[in-house]
């Protein structure tokens, strides 16, 4: 028995071996060359592309109706509350990983490779999804020709399957082939074309508004449903899927490799991208449902067919122009964060090596390009929008939510289990102390640090807490608090009928998860939090990380059932990988661990005479333990 309880805990402790951060570790063979403009424009681009031309259609006449303003509003606030946290991450780890690489270091390496897996998923189906809709503003523009001719010429590929597209759509994996190439030539002139095409989006974008405001129809609203058609509900079930518009956001995180500032330029940019695209996502939507009613809406090309239902044909092809822009920098951005993402797993083992190539002119990962961009290709040839864009939202909630699970570990391990930098001791110093002399602020600097992740001053005899070694109760909560909000949510969304109604067993059950929530939550705040960190800090954690991870769980409740199917085949499938490939091929599998302190060659018993033959090295010097302080004498 004692023999199978240490195979499970070796088992479990290479799992979760964590991703070790070197002084090479910021080193890459990609190429520096974005600034803080750049990444503010590749996060515009991808996420206003998506959010107006692929999603606004579909949630606006399947989903939500006129609430889907709301549902953009709802899907704003969670991904402001996740870009926070990335924006955190981002700029501490600039690495092509994202999500990734943050959560190996903070978390483990098998979470890590699950939360990479949903991102590589992520951005597949995102690149999919919108070549489909550049297809579907193609063949708008000639009255859905297109999409006959095909039907004509070669047939169904299914009738009404939920997996299957009607028609296999040559136009979409075109586009595809051709964007990879565009991302293959380089990072530089990547972002140069993704600037040009943005404007263009931008000024088609303002008049889009601008002329759906003057041709708006109040009536509109109030003779097809009113404002909530689908109940508040559905604006909540709206959410989920517009929430798949911001993921622009996270190519800024995957973009923070090839940043000249990544430690400035990421939370700026990821800040000010989220602001200017909610305001827009907001105004489009409104536009839209005030130009025609929500039922003769088309979700594969929403704005173009609008106009020309009114008659505005003119206005019709220009806006179909516009959106055939606005979809190319959305593809452009997805394209540009797969082979990214790839890159970064291969580089540390867990995917095969040969995808984290570099190519030595263009400084682009070549091979992870051409497989994921045929990949890509081939989601687009059959599969149809809608499918897509619900089976993607699943993955990019599923790592938004571990990312600000990874925020609240970090801020509260103790200085020794903590891999960065932070800040020297007089900036971080408690302003009331007094105390002056030299012997003095040593002590209490030393003392400062050392108490993260321990129990405050005042909580130290506080029981069942007080048993757990530094960061690990909170370690535990964040887990107890997800659980907990998970519970809490499904209660709220799956019962609401019992709850509005009354019964006792819904009501006692919500009081139960909530009071769950407010003690794992109280149990991480009586520790000591590290703020002493040298890059962007999120303010209010863990209130805003625990914010995020409660409105992206139940957005994620929103999703169909199919869709939960979908994802639990794709994650077994990178169970199989992982434990056929990443497990035994993973470089920090291969890395030797030394000690916290000092390494040393030699007989275990040192004696007065073996001292000579010891070799010790210095790695790195740690906070004294608060237990053995050492004595000052006086100098």
């Amino acid at each position: 028995m004692s023999r199978i309880l240490g195979s499970f805990v070796s088992f479990w402790g290479t799992v979760n071996r964590k991703k070790t951060i070197t002084d090479n570790f910021h080193e890459t063979p990609l190429k520096k060359c974005l600034s803080t403009f750049d990444m503010t424009l590749l996060g515009v681009g991808q996420m206003v592309g998506a959010g107006i031309y692929v999603l606004t259609g579909t949630v606006v006449r399947d989903l939500a109706g006129p609430s889907a303003i709301l549902s953009y509003v709802f899907a704003g606030f969670a991904a402001i509350l996740s870009a926070l946290c990335y924006a955190e991450f981002g700029a501490r780890v600039p690495k092509a990983g994202s999500a990734y690489s943050y959560t190996y270091i903070a978390i483990g390496e098998l979470w890590a490779f699950l939360i990479g897996w949903n991102i590589v998923l992520e951005h597949i189906l995102g690149s999919a999804s919108v070549a489909r809709a550049w297809s579907g503003a193609i063949d708008s523009l000639f009255d859905g020709a297109i999409r006959k001719g095909t039907l004509e010429s070669i047939g169904y590929l299914s009738h009404d399957s939920p997996w299957i597209s009607d028609y296999p759509d040559f136009i979409a994996m075109t586009i595809t082939i051709l964007i990879f190439l565009v991302i293959a030539s380089g990072a530089k002139f990547t972002v140069h074309f993704n600037t040009v095409f943005t404007m263009i989006n931008c000024l088609v974008i303002l008049f889009l508004i601008c002329a759906g405001f003057a041709f708006a129809d109040g009536r509109t609203w109030s003779e097809h449903g009113g404002f909530f058609p689908y109940g508040f509900g559905g604006s909540l079930a709206g959410a989920a899927t517009c929430f798949y518009a911001y993921i622009g956001f996270e190519g800024i995180a995957v973009s923070g490799e090839e940043a000249k500032d990544p430690e400035k330029s990421i939370p700026i940019a990821t800040v000010t991208s989220l602001l200017i695209v909610s305001f827009i996502y907001v105004l489009a939507t409104t536009a839209l449902t005030l130009i025609v009613p929500y039922t003769d809406i088309d979700p594969s090309a929403a704005f173009p067919m609008a106009f020309a239902e009114r008659g505005i044909t003119w206005a019709k092809y220009l806006v179909g122009i516009g959106t055939l822009f606005g979809i190319t920098t959305s593809l452009l951005g997805s394209a540009y964060s797969l082979p990214r993402a790839v890159y970064a797993m291969a580089q540390d083992g867990l995917l095969f090596k040969s995808l984290a190539y570099v190519h030595p002119r263009f400084q682009t990962p070549v091979v992870a390009i051409a497989v994921f961009g045929a990949v890509s290709a081939l989601m687009a040839f059959l599969f149809e929008i809608t499918t897509l864009v619900e089976f993607m939202s699943i993955g990019t909630l599923t790592a938004y939510t571990i990312v600000s699970a990874c925020v609240i570990v970090l801020r509260y391990l103790p200085v020794y289990k903590c891999q960065f930098k932070l800040k020297p001791e007089d900036d971080v110093i408690n302003p009331e102390s007094t105390s002056i002399g030299e012997e003095s602020s040593i002590i209490k600097k030393s003392k400062s640090q050392d108490e993260f992740g321990r129990l405050k001053q005042n909580l130290k005899a506080f029981p069942i807490l007080n048993k757990f070694e530094p960061g690990n109760a909170v370690m535990l909560a964040t887990f107890l608090l997800i659980v907990s909000i998970i519970c809490l949510n499904a209660t709220v969304i799956f019962g609401y009928e019992y709850v509005s109604g009354g019964s006792w067993w819904a009501i006692l059950l919500i009081i139960i998860f909530a009071a769950m929530v407010i003690v794992c939550y109280l149990a991480m705040v009586a520790h000591e939090k590290n703020d002493a960190f040298l890059t962007f800090q999120i303010p209010l954690v863990p209130l805003i990380p625990a914010l995020s991870i409660a409105c992206n769980t139940a957005l994620m409740m929103k999703l169909g059932p199919l869709t939960w199917l979908r994802l639990g085949i794709w994650l077994l499938i990178g169970f199989v990988l992982y434990f056929t490939y990443g497990l035994w091929n993973s470089v920090e599998g291969r890395s030797t661990n030394y000690g916290p302190m000092v390494t040393y060659e030699g007989e275990a018993d040192i004696s007065r005479g073996t001292l000579a033959r010891l070799d010790e090295e210095v790695v790195q010097q740690q906070p004294i333990n608060k237990d053995q302080q050492p004595t000052y004498g006086n100098m």
